[in-house]
């Protein structure tokens, strides 16, 4: 039984139409008072049911209802109860890192497993100790094979791979290493009074180059105006950006749509409405690789032969 979330009916129809199966019947409601109300129009009982959600924007309503869809479903008896999040919320809160500060991605998998869940799916978590946050079992998949095989389809000439930042350069190395190309690195401080980050030095080089900014989510664009202008200033030639996750505020969507870059890819984990659509944007669909991973979990098969693992 495959069930959507308001925030991912389009991706959920996809999945279902890999599948080969018609989305399970439900009902939403909001109340004056901005309760939200759910209700099934068939029943799951005894079913293996995966609801499908992504925590965009707005994330709490969306959030919350993932959490009220999950409890509806148990208490129809279902047999099992799966979560498909393609892109999960709060993965930054993931440490202590400053004093009297929560860990609030911990928060977020206890109120899942909380609500009833059995297993969940998701793509790119930002850190990967995040999958020690939940006791119940799951896959973090990545968009990486995706993204990358298309980027190698492009047959882009002199292409250096670049980190966004030092974080996440182990990442950006994977994508180096599979398109057979030099690694570059940004250094880079965030101000945390302000949430903005400053770039400060490449590592590496990228002079007379093509070049492929790589990160796990874009959400200003702040990060990527500084690493576009240090890879300019340090003789790049055309850029390339790809992310999985497009959290893009509005302010972000304007700061993209002024920066010189010949191509944005990215994924459909987060729904992106037209006026949130750039032009040179790619939007390449993870619902083949939920739909394979989703058939797969529920006939007890491997999910890592997909990535020879």
């Amino acid at each position: 039984m495959l069930l959507a979330g308001s925030a991912s009916v389009a991706l959920c129809k996809e999945i279902g139409a890999y599948l080969g199966i018609e989305l399970g019947e439900s009902e939403r409601l909001v109340f004056p008072n901005e309760n939200i109300f759910i209700q099934l129009k068939e029943s799951v009982r005894g079913q293996d049911v995966y609801i499908v959600q992504t925590m965009s924007s707005p994330l709490h309503d969306n959030f919350m209802e993932l959490l009220i869809m999950v409890d509806a479903v148990k208490r129809d008896s279902a047999g099992r109860i799966n979560v498909v999040i393609p892109y999960m919320a709060y993965t930054r809160s993931d440490k202590k890192d400053q004093p009297r500060v929560p860990i609030t991605a911990r928060l977020v998998a206890n109120m899942i497993e909380t609500a009833g869940a059995d297993r969940y799916i998701t793509i790119d978590l930002h850190t990967g100790q995040i999958q020690g946050f939940f006791n119940i079992p799951g896959d973090a998949l990545t968009a990486f094979h995706l993204m990358s095989d298309y980027v190698r389809d492009q047959n882009i000439n002199n292409l250096a791979v670049v980190s966004a930042d030092l974080g996440f350069a182990k990442k950006a190395r994977n994508w180096a290493e599979k398109l057979g190309t030099p690694l570059a690195v940004v250094e880079k401080r965030r101000l945390f009074n302000t949430g903005q980050s400053e770039a400060l030095t490449l590592i590496g080089d990228v002079a007379g180059k093509n070049v492929l900014i790589v990160d796990d989510e874009v959400l200003t664009g702040g990060t990527i105006a500084n690493v576009v202008e240090t890879l300019k200033r340090e003789g790049a030639q055309d850029v390339y950006l790809a992310f999985t996750h497009a959290v893009i505020a509005p302010q972000g969507v304007e700061r993209l749509r002024g920066l010189d870059i010949k191509e944005i890819i990215t994924t459909n984990t987060v729904p992106l409405p037209p006026e949130r659509t750039l032009p040179n944007m790619t939007i390449l669909s993870v619902a083949p690789l939920l739909g394979e991973v989703t058939l797969r979990a529920h006939e007890g098969r491997s999910v890592g032969e997909l990535f020879n693992e």
